[in-house]
């Protein structure tokens, strides 16, 4: 994949309320973004993650450093040609920021007419995102007659209208129960499918990034603590902050302190276990115990899965002759990274 977007050095800074100071919202963040990804921008609230989004296009400067779109730097565009790059970048939020007092056809058409379309052409560019999003029978209706769910596909609709490259998505499941947030995930997928669409993300919900995102970077306080593959971050976090999110999305590791009281109550030998497709497809665990006599109890964990690949940590406890549990966990390294504590 080419690149698309790229954040060299970039920082920013706003007066503080006091203005004897400033405060660092974002601080020396270098990354990039390829033509047709998915990325997603997680953290805690106040990482800077909507800043940095809206730098994209030019929405937000950047105090230091350089927001590049296409090799484009972005904040030294004059104006006309910031709103020509804008046409090229459609953005979705949290509150739909629909018009109340246009139907949904106007709502979807309006980005169109701004842009110079002829109606000839509008109607059934209309009609064909409709159809895509599933409203086709919603053309007439208002905003305050849909759902937030319908509400948030017209906004996708509305953003995608002018056949952008880049979509910029700002929190747009936090309003929408769990079964809408599964369906617009579902359909920002097909737009990166269907019209190769650049999508960014910005989003708090661990269950929406492991089930939409390509990559994933983690910001806290203003800085870039980590960036990878989807896959790679949530079974490998390099970072306690990362491990803490994964974490929250499917509780797997035991901290020191537990692991200290629970050998404290048992004689047994403990491990814990990597969660990877060979122990999940198949009883190889039980299978090994049976072969060397040595019985083992669940003590914690759990298994998620993303894009299909299972994730997590399982903790054991393991009774047996020392001689037998060696040679069981010799067998089972074969197919797991093991930790024995």
């Amino acid at each position: 994949m080419t690149e698309r977007i790229r954040f060299d050095s970039v920082s920013k800074e706003y007066p503080s309320r006091q203005r004897r100071e400033t405060v660092s919202a974002l601080s020396g963040i270098d990354l990039s973004m390829r033509s047709g990804e998915i990325f997603t921008l997680i953290g805690p609230s106040g990482a800077g993650k909507s800043t940095l989004l809206r730098m994209i296009n030019g929405l937000e400067k950047p105090t230091s450093g350089s927001v590049l779109v296409d090799g484009i730097e972005v904040q030294k565009l004059p104006k006309g040609e910031l709103r020509t790059l804008r046409h090229r970048i459609g953005m979705v939020f949290q509150q739909f920021n629909l018009w109340n007092s246009r139907t949904v056809y106007g709502n979807i058409a309006a980005p169109l007419k701004i842009a110079g379309w002829k109606e000839d052409r509008i109607a059934p560019r209309v009609a064909e995102l409709l159809d895509f999003v599933g409203l086709g029978d919603k053309a007439f209706a208002h905003p305050k007659q849909l759902s937030g769910g319908q509400k948030q596909r017209v906004g996708i609709a509305r953003a995608i209208a002018g056949r952008p490259d880049i979509l910029l998505a700002d929190e747009v499941t936090s309003a929408l129960d769990p079964q809408t947030t599964k369906e617009v995930v579902q359909l920002l997928k097909s737009v990166n499918r269907e019209f190769g669409i650049t999508i960014v993300a910005v989003t708090h919900e661990m269950d929406v990034v492991a089930h939409l995102a390509d990559r994933v970077a983690i910001l806290s306080k203003g800085e870039l603590v980590e960036i990878g593959e989807l896959e790679r971050v949530f079974s490998r976090p390099d970072h306690p902050i990362t491990g803490s999110l994964v974490g929250s999305y499917a509780r797997t590791a035991l901290t020191a302190e537990e692991q200290g009281a629970i050998r404290m109550e048992s004689d047994a030998r403990f491990i814990s276990i990597r969660v990877e497709s060979a122990v999940v497809d198949s009883p190889v665990i039980s299978r090994i115990a049976r072969a060397h006599s040595v019985d083992f109890t669940f003590v914690q964990g759990g298994v998620a899965h993303v894009k299909g690949q299972p994730y997590g940590q399982i903790s054991l406890a393991l009774y047996g002759e020392d001689a037998a549990v060696d040679a069981f966990l010799e067998d089972l390294t074969g197919y797991a990274e093991i930790a024995e504590w």
